[in-house]
């Protein structure tokens, strides 16, 4: 099985070099092969040098490159990302190092029994360690989950995560629209209406990021992922 992880990037020429290292090194179970496909979302600093550098000290590794002419969003090169993606599954993982690439076999170890075609990595469950940063940043994820929950009629715990692990099929069949912060709401509304879906959810890790450090979205982007909660899941049915 391949797995296809889809990296898209916004002047993140500091610390792409970081992941872009863990996920080169990472092990996957049940001897899954992964493609890299780094999606620079025509950043303002060096991180197509970034890019370039390293794929070109790490030819062992399957990297594609893919550069946007203008800044679109990260749900925009998200798509790019699908389109180009080559694997049976499919997954994001932000530049910004919040999310540990380790924890890629513990979405996949439900794919390989075969239980699910789709896997949530929650930050809201599970044991596993969990940075503690902003009281208003859980409680609005809290509630645009629980939002979600109640039009999808789904019972995740992490509608916001940034680790959805998708069968590839699936995820190029579905319509995105998307270009910011919305893809999380309209994803999750789009895969709960398909027929006979199987989601399944993991407790995963958490670092997060301050906005000193690097973190990008908003109040805005929290406004935005309700009006796709409305927009996809009753006027855009």
């Amino acid at each position: 099985m391949k797995l296809s992880i889809i990296v898209p990037a916004y002047n993140e020429a500091k610390t792409i070099h970081v992941i872009l290292e863990k996920l080169c090194a990472v092990t996957l179970i049940g001897q899954a092969v992964k493609e890299i496909i780094v999606v620079n979302d025509c950043s303002k600093d060096n991180t197509e040098e970034a890019v370039k550098s390293f794929i070109g000290s790490h030819t062992e590794t399957a990297i594609t490159y893919i550069a946007h002419p203008v800044n679109k969003g990260k749900g925009a090169a998200i798509r790019t990302g699908i389109e180009n993606a080559t694997g049976d599954y499919v997954i994001v993982q932000d530049a910004d190092m919040e999310y540990d690439p380790n924890e890629f076999n513990l979405l996949l170890r439900p794919v390989l029994d075969g239980f699910a075609d789709v896997v949530y990595g929650s930050r809201f469950m599970g044991g596993n360690p969990h940075r503690i940063l902003f009281f208003w940043h859980s409680i609005g994820n809290k509630f645009l989950t629980f939002l979600s929950n109640a039009f999808t009629n789904l019972n995740l715990t992490d509608m916001e995560t940034c680790y959805k692990m998708f069968r590839a099929d699936i995820i190029k069949s579905v319509n995105l629209v998307e270009n910011r912060f919305g893809f999380e709401p309209e994803v999750t509304a789009k895969i709960a209406r398909i027929k006979n879906i199987r989601i399944y959810e993991v407790g995963i890790s958490y670092y997060g990021r301050t906005y000193t450090e690097g973190k990008k979205i908003n109040w805005k982007d929290g406004f935005r992922a309700l009006w796709c909660i409305m927009k996809y899941n009753t006027f855009a049915r």
